[in-house]
């Protein structure tokens, strides 16, 4: 009997997420082949399931699916509901206790995690339980996903989300489209070379961090509360911002069309010419030649300045 109906997930939806909960990971067509359905349907399901927080895409080429840790990702869910949802949200509130009660006692400055499932679930539970605002330096690996459902839920409950990408994040595919959607709902985006470490903190009062960046072993990250080592992480992150281009904002002057503030975004970024051209399903040549009408219409005399000139002027 479907159990999540009046959280507003469909009776199919729910078989969908039952049955990637089993799996873990999934691909459209494997859970057509469990449930005895279209790959399609299976599909539009996932679709459903992503924007409701319950699922994530995993990164990489190919279509597959991560479940969500039910706890977590109900109670996020339960969060954009009215009144009605009550009694699911007293249901994820007791999850939540549970959850929380499992880990009373534990009062170490810092705490190493196990597994990109224990990473996921810290990373879900550290965005919901901010009130002012999250703080983040991302780049690649990722253990579990590149999107971030919960993100989109923050926003609109008021948390300020302020986040640095590594260039090397903006290659992967599908990134630089989330990253724009997320701008549009507040996200405020930067982007720095160089990034070395992955990094969330969470009302400048929790922090998260992976300790390795080889994700093919098993994955280690530290949770890390009010100390000494928090103040210091927050400084570094302060300093990247301070250093980093902006993304994403523009001027009622801006006189660029989208694909033009795409590809100047994506030079600041310092990419490669090949992975811009990809990521814009143009040719070099293609490339190269609007890089060059560019410059004349910004009277830069290279890349790098023209990204220069459209970031003062608040064109990217």
């Amino acid at each position: 009997m479907p159990q999540l109906t009046a959280a507003g997930i469909e009776a199919f939806d729910e078989s969908v997420y039952r049955a990637i909960l089993v799996r873990h990971t999934a691909a459209p067509a494997e859970l057509a082949g469990d449930l005895s359905c279209s790959t399609e349907r299976a599909a539009r399901a996932l679709d459903r399931l992503r924007e409701n927080g319950l699922v994530g895409r995993l990164s990489g080429t190919r279509r597959r699916y991560a479940a969500i840790e039910p706890g977590a990702a109900l109670e996020s869910l339960v969060r954009s509901r009215t009144a009605d949802l009550d009694s699911v949200r007293a249901a994820a509130g007791e999850l939540s206790r549970l959850f929380t009660a499992a880990r009373q006692g534990d009062s170490e400055q810092v705490e190493v995690i196990t597994g990109g499932e224990a990473l996921g679930r810290w990373f879900v539970q550290l965005q919901q339980e901010a009130r002012d605002e999250v703080i983040t330096l991302d780049r690649p690996p990722y253990a579990l996903t590149t999107s971030n459902p919960v993100e989109a839920t923050a926003l609109t409950r008021g948390v300020r989300y302020r986040a640095v990408y590594a260039p090397e994040a903006l290659e992967w595919p599908g990134v630089l489209g989330d990253i724009r959607e997320l701008v549009a709902h507040g996200e405020q985006a930067r982007v720095l070379p160089g990034l070395r470490i992955k990094l969330a903190i969470s009302d400048r009062r929790l922090a998260l961090m992976p300790l390795t960046l080889d994700f093919t072993s098993e994955v280690r990250a530290a949770v890390i509360r009010p100390s000494a080592l928090l103040d210091g992480l927050i400084d570094y992150w302060e300093l990247c911002w301070r250093t980093a281009t902006p993304l994403g904002t523009t001027t009622e002057e801006d006189p660029l069309g989208e694909e033009d503030r795409r590809l100047l975004t994506l030079l600041v970024s310092g990419l490669k010419d090949e992975a811009i051209a990809r990521q814009l399903g143009w040719s070099i040549r293609t490339m190269r030649r609007r890089i060059s009408r560019l410059h004349e219409e910004l009277g830069a005399a290279n890349r790098f300045q023209a990204g220069v000139i459209a970031a003062r002027r608040g064109w990217i």
